[in-house]
């Protein structure tokens, strides 16, 4: 399950859906899934995608605010939390309940503040916004066995840029998944970021 640390973001998906495409990632190599708590009935999609495809990849939520979802999320059999910010009571509550945290930061102070509380990994965004130059000097201060990733803005074209500048992967949103997209479509395009990851490697 740790093969790559590409996280496949669903942002928007309906539940309806959520079965279709889980599948086309897990079967183009995907081993973690986020559906930010900003998409439409988010409890169902997740409690399912879990049921369902919890054995073949790590499942969980983006865009954790509060404790409290962290609760719900932990109540749901959730395994990873994506923060957009850097929220230690939301990071320590999702590592005491044991599920693997990705916090989202964009300085060295919210990083730090960040490992403080218990994040596992870190992941800068926007990283379109700051660019490879500017993750490759942040990781010069960050511990190196922190793994960080960029989100926003990562394309098949540029994942190879990011993980040049010291990130072990990438937080995958329009580019991999927008709403109202078939599954084939998602499939292909999966395939497109493993195919560069590999390139990469």
């Amino acid at each position: 399950m740790q093969e790559n640390k590409l996280v496949a973001i669903l942002r928007g998906i309906q539940p309806e859906e959520a079965d279709g495409h889980a599948a086309a990632l897990c079967d183009a190599g995907f081993r973690y899934i986020e559906i930010p708590l900003n998409s439409p009935d988010w409890q169902q999609s997740i409690r399912q995608t879990v049921e369902r495809f919890g054995e073949r990849a790590m499942i969980g939520a983006g865009t954790v605010l509060n404790v409290e979802q962290v609760d719900r999320l932990a109540e749901m059999g959730a395994r990873l939390v994506v923060t957009p910010n850097t929220q230690p009571a939301v990071i320590r509550s999702a590592v005491r309940q044991g599920m693997q945290v990705c916090a989202g930061c964009a300085t060295a102070t919210e990083a730090f503040n960040a490992l403080d509380a218990g994040a596992h990994w870190l992941k800068i965004f926007p990283s379109s916004a700051f660019g490879p130059a500017y993750i490759r000097a942040l990781k010069a201060v960050l511990p190196p066995a922190v793994p960080v990733l960029a989100v926003g803005g990562i394309t098949p074209e540029n994942l190879s840029d990011y993980l040049q500048a010291g990130c072990a992967g990438a937080g995958l949103g329009n580019d991999l998944y927008r709403p109202g997209q078939s599954a084939a479509d998602t499939a292909a395009r999966a395939r497109r970021f493993i195919a560069a990851l590999e390139a990469a490697s």
